[in-house]
């Protein structure tokens, strides 16, 4: 193990036809990533990128033209919204990079068997979807039953920003952790670090110490490593700072643009070191977002709730209601939300549910159980959120086993870019059209959740007869909410049993979903009109969500 620089790390210990994982824990990027497309921009490295969430700026990589494939769950931007990314689009498309689709577990179970040394991990995710298909994905019939099983992801290096080493080159790293620190066992030679300090003795912080120095190559002690994404210092002894929602949002509209690559040359070529980098972003940059960390965040507008509701609202304000019927029949456990829309309907069904005396929780995928979501910020993976929470852990123990387990009754509400008559789910890719984003711990918590609910807006092109690719088989999908109506799962196939109340009676609302629909949809014998919903009904969907991201109203006005 060596303490070195950036350029020395890269240097000494990234080899041309590497596999490189990079950790994603929380803080989803690294100065050493930074360094690497720096030394191998425009080189045909032929590298194999494992990264769990690509994001903006898993772009810059794809743009060194150094990438040959990439093993991920998430191929798409973060911030503002989730959304898909047209470099990663068309490098897919031109078949310029390998893309290899997983879901969150299914990533972590790889990475699991290849770190304990078994031949494959057994799954409960996967089963049914178009990943199934993939060569590292098999199942077999045992004397235990039929099983399905994972090929170990093994990484040649692991890249990883941690918050603080001691002089051995132990690394401690806080809790949540998305995927935790398996890749650093996983991989063949070890691990490259950031850090944000090397401190004398990490002992009394002995139980945040994940990675052991004998699986670190090198250290590198690097101030702001994570930017933009952020250090959540839980409790070690370490000064955090916030993600750089501004910087991601910067990154995310120069991916769209033809100067994409000067915007590259400015920020992540031109620097070439940290405190060049630093220097750039300024200190009055970097005080707000330790500033932010310490729970300082700045004015958010005011919560209006006189304007008409969007359509986006009147779905998750439905979905809240029947979030909270579910909660009931089944006595839930725990609510895990998706993204965007659904993660609002969720947190305000949940806090429903709370009010009538129900004990649910909310749970999310990044490693948070039992927490409160903060007002003013829609972004479910906040790192406001992670104090409120009663356990921080990763996503393995999430997605594995309180969800996932036999101990825990949880209920899954998500979204979806295609659906169709029997609950499939697709947020990978349309046949003959786009890639979207990728799974991300959708197939998991939809192929093993006790029971799922939709919300999502309805039309033609989203409710189609048959999912062009399964990213989420339907078997346990019960209900779909939408700006439309209501459909509930019925011997396997959703039919309409609530409508929109817009249009004055059941059967206008019942003629408007099915010109909303892509196939000839099913209508319940006694369809029910939903109620009338009001600015006052959307103030605590508005109160997270007070710019109206997510909620239809960043443009402006209702729809």
């Amino acid at each position: 193990m060596e303490f070195c620089s950036l350029t020395e790390a890269v240097e000494r210990h990234v080899r041309p036809g590497d596999a490189l994982n990079v950790v994603l824990g929380h803080s989803r990027w690294s100065a050493l990533l930074r360094e690497v497309v720096r030394q191998h921009w425009q080189q045909p490295s032929g590298f194999t990128l494992q990264m769990a969430s690509l994001s903006s700026l898993g772009a810059v990589l794809f743009r060194a033209g150094c990438v040959r494939k990439v093993v991920t769950v998430y191929s798409g931007d973060s911030f503002p919204t989730f959304t898909p990314n047209p470099v990663f689009q068309q490098a897919y498309e031109s078949g310029a990079v390998e893309v290899e689709n997983w879901s969150f577990l299914t990533y972590i179970q790889r990475l699991r068997a290849a770190a304990t040394g078994m031949p494959a991990a057994v799954t409960t995710s996967v089963r049914g979807s178009s990943m199934a298909a993939q060569d590292a994905y098999d199942e077999v019939d045992t004397a235990f039953g039929r099983v399905s099983l994972v090929e170990p992801l093994v990484p040649d290096v692991a890249i990883l920003h941690s918050a603080v080493a001691d002089r051995l080159g132990n690394l401690a790293i806080a809790p949540p952790m998305f995927e935790g620190s398996v890749a650093a066992f996983a991989a063949r030679r070890g691990v490259l670090a950031t850090v944000e300090k090397v401190v004398d003795d990490l002992r009394p912080w002995a139980g945040l110490v994940r990675v052991p120095a004998h699986r670190v190559l090198a250290v590198v002690e690097c101030p702001y490593g994570a930017h933009p994404g952020g250090v959540y210092p839980g409790g070690l002894p370490v000064d955090g700072y916030d993600e750089d929602r501004e910087y991601w949002i910067e990154v995310r509209e120069a991916s769209r643009r033809a100067d994409f690559d000067d915007w590259i040359k400015e920020w992540i070529l031109g620097p070439a070191t940290q405190d060049e980098y630093l220097a750039k972003l300024g200190r009055t940059r970097l005080r707000a977002l330790s500033a932010a960390a310490g729970g300082r965040r700045p004015e958010q507008p005011a919560i209006d709730p006189a304007p008409a509701t969007t359509v986006g609202e009147r779905a998750a304000v439905w979905a809240a209601g029947q979030l909270v019927d579910r909660i009931r029949d089944l006595g839930a456990d725990t609510v895990l939300a998706g993204a965007g829309l659904a993660n609002l309907a969720a947190w305000a069904g949940v806090a429903r549910a709370h009010d009538q005396g129900m004990p649910v929780v909310l749970a999310a995928e990044l490693g948070l159980w039992d927490y409160s979501p903060v007002d003013a910020d829609p972004m479910i993976f906040s790192f406001h959120n992670f104090p409120t929470a009663r356990m921080l852990m990763d996503t393995e123990q999430i997605l594995g086993v309180l969800v996932n387990g036999p101990g825990s009754c949880a209920i899954a509400c998500v979204g979806a870019a295609e659906l169709d008559r029997h609950g499939n789910i697709n947020t990978t890719r349309i046949e003959g059209g786009p890639y979207l984003v990728g799974s991300g711990g959708g197939n998991d918590v939809i192929t093993n959740a006790d029971e799922t609910l939709v919300v999502t807006t309805m039309s033609p092109r989203r409710f189609v007869d048959r999912c062009s690719y399964v990213t989420s088989p339907g078997d346990r999908v019960r209900t779909v909410v939408t700006d439309a109506g209501v459909l509930t799962k019925r011997d396997g196939e959703l039919v309409l049993t609530h409508v929109t109340p817009e249009y004055g009676d059941v059967a206008a609302g019942i003629e408007f979903a099915r010109s909303r629909c892509g196939w000839e949809l099913a209508v319940h014998p006694e369809v029910a009109l939903l109620p009338e919903v009001t600015g006052a009904d959307a103030v605590p969907l508005r109160n997270y969500d007070r710019n109206g991201v997510f909620l239809g109203r960043a443009g402006g006005g209702a729809s």
